[in-house]
């Protein structure tokens, strides 16, 4: 087979991938006007596994046709064929997305010591090809034409969400009256500003997002504007967003990606990037969904940080985990996370079930709650920057998982998580105040994963942390169980005096037996942190409380959970 054949025959697998993953995401609008979540969440599930398969169609493809000269490789055809398909990318609009897919599809053909910028893309190519502007991603809108309201009138119309607005008079001069309270600063005269407005909404869970900024001589502000359904009544403006803080946290990590339709994701993420420049690449492009591109971001942005720093990787802050092995660069702000070669006696279960529980988290609703993974395979790293405490407990631990060769130790699997201060840890340290306001967020985060049909298994505070903006997350998965396939029971009552006396009462267990009334007692040994969650939260310890959530999930409840704080949503009187 000829290089140009290949490349070709890969670039058609690439098309035939975006095709379709755009065809998934544009079932979305549909289902939101149609309010039919469960909808939603079946695309938003389906593109998780989407790319995946594209590439083994790509193989399959390619071992048809010349399975002897793919499964070895001819280091002058791949070559000529690596050079080719970087011409076919030159102007193409998914250029990045597009050398992303060649590199998975050559690391599944061949062994890691060709995974070198020689023969895969490991550094981005493309950086002096002509960029595509942001404007293919966005419209502008002028309010000097026809007056500020009218704008933005035009600008929600044009979105076509094919469900009309209760009353969109009425949400307009809401949204007007909040964009003058929260950017004060901002000219606000029509003909002293510009609304530039991205084209497509952003789709999640059972809200859209329309995402934007303003230009005036003051500056540029951006915004988020949240669309929801009443139950029954039609659409309404829910919110408005300015705080730059406030849109991170909607982009975080910690949630869902979005479904967004777009044809140049490079323009898009720019422009987000312009909205919130704390943001990385990488989270950008995992927000929107393509989270194979941002793996390729992440581990161009981690190569690079290794060349511009010196510290050693070391144990992670927190207390031994008895499934993973975590480690981390103190520079760097993510841990590493290892499945260890064997496991603590009260977990009864193997590494293939911590594989299945993981992948669960990442195709689910994590509703701001639960930390986004990155998942890789055979990962180098330099052996030198390795802390020698560390090294010698790697090879306790997970030794059936690592190789060293020369200079480099080979991670076989990993995934990789933002780094958080452990909840046990955070409250060593807080304030009576901060104590309080995170026992708070503990109990809030346990409620919202329940709304969502997640059980986390193991609740004790080292298993959650605490993220920059103060939210509780939580992060071990490996007990990590659907919500309706627990048994919550109440506690037997003493039957006998000689009962109450021992405090000993026999009474069967099954596995997914759960007794809420534990809560406390296994989560915390502190009373004061005890009395916080009760004060707090008083239903957790209620076996009826996780019942009804159970039933409602049964029932086809989709709970919402708003990503923004409350007081930023419009009150409405229906």
């Amino acid at each position: 087979m000829q290089p140009q054949h290949i490349a070709e025959l890969i670039l058609s697998g690439f098309r035939n991938h975006y095709k379709l993953f755009q065809a998934i995401t544009a079932k979305a609008p549909l289902a939101f006007a149609q309010r039919d979540w469960q909808k939603i969440n079946e695309i938003s599930k389906l593109r998780i596994s989407h790319y995946d398969d594209r590439v083994n169609e790509t193989i399959a493809k390619l071992k048809s046709l010349n399975e002897q000269q793919i499964i070895t490789l001819d280091q002058t055809c791949w070559l000529e064929t690596k050079q080719l398909y970087q011409q076919f990318l030159r102007f193409h609009p998914q250029a990045e997305l597009a050398e992303t897919f060649y590199n998975s599809v050559f690391c599944r053909l061949f062994h890691r010591r060709y995974f070198n910028n020689d023969f895969i893309f490991v550094k981005a190519t493309l950086a002096d090809a002509p960029a595509l502007p942001m404007e293919a991603e966005y419209r502008s809108y002028h309010p000097v034409v026809d007056g500020l309201r009218p704008t933005i009138r035009k600008i929600i119309n044009q979105f076509d969400f094919k469900a009309s607005f209760v009353d969109l008079e009425r949400d307009i001069r809401l949204l007007v009256k909040a964009f003058y309270k929260q950017a004060p600063d901002t000219h606000h005269q029509a003909w002293q500003m510009r609304f530039d407005i991205l084209q497509a909404p952003f789709y999640r869970n059972k809200a859209a997002y329309i995402v934007g900024r303003v230009v005036s001589e003051s500056g540029v502000q951006p915004f988020i504007i949240a669309v929801l359904h009443h139950e029954d009544k039609g659409l309404y403006l829910d919110a408005l967003l300015t705080k730059s803080s406030q849109m991170r946290v909607i982009f975080g990590f910690a949630r869902a990606y979005f479904m967004v339709e777009t044809h140049a994701p490079s323009a898009l993420v720019r422009f987000l990037n312009q909205l919130m420049p704390n943001k990385t690449l990488a989270e950008l492009y995992n927000a929107i969904g393509f989270h194979k591109q941002g793996k390729t971001e992440f581990y161009r942005e981690f190569l690079s940080h290794l060349d511009h720093s010196n510290d050693q990787l070391v144990i992670a802050p927190g207390t031994p985990g008895m499934v993973m092995m975590v480690f981390t660069l103190p520079s760097f702000g993510y841990v590493f996370k290892v499945i260890k070669d064997t496991f603590g006696e009260s977990k009864p279960f193997g590494r293939d079930t911590v594989l299945k529980r993981y992948q669960l988290v990442k195709s689910h609703d994590r509703v701001g709650r639960m930390a986004d993974t990155i998942e890789y395979s055979n990962v180098v790293f330099p052996l030198a920057r390795f802390d020698s405490k560390l090294l010698e407990e790697l090879h306790k631990t997970i030794g059936s998982s690592m190789i060293i060769e020369g200079e480099w130790l080979i991670i076989k699997h990993l995934y990789i998580e933002r780094r958080m201060t452990p909840l046990n840890l955070y409250l060593e340290n807080a304030s009576e105040q901060q104590a309080f306001e995170a026992i708070e967020e503990y109990g809030q985060a346990l409620k919202e994963m329940i709304a969502v049909n997640i059980f986390p298994g193991d609740m004790l505070l080292k298993n959650f942390g605490v993220s920059k903006h103060n939210r509780v997350i939580f992060y071990d998965y490996d007990e990590v169980q659907y919500l309706t396939d627990m048994n919550f029971r109440a506690l037997p009552k003493a039957k006998t005096y000689d009962d109450y006396l021992t405090n000993e009462q026999s009474y069967s267990l099954a596995p997914q037996d759960v007794f809420p009334e534990q809560l406390c007692t296994f989560v915390t040994a502190n009373p004061v942190y005890k009395k916080y969650l009760l004060s707090t939260h008083p239903e957790l310890e209620d076996p009826a409380y996780w019942r009804q959530a159970q039933y409602n999930f049964k029932q086809g409840v989709v709970s919402h959970i708003y990503p923004y704080p409350a007081a930023q949503r419009f009150i409405h009187y229906w």
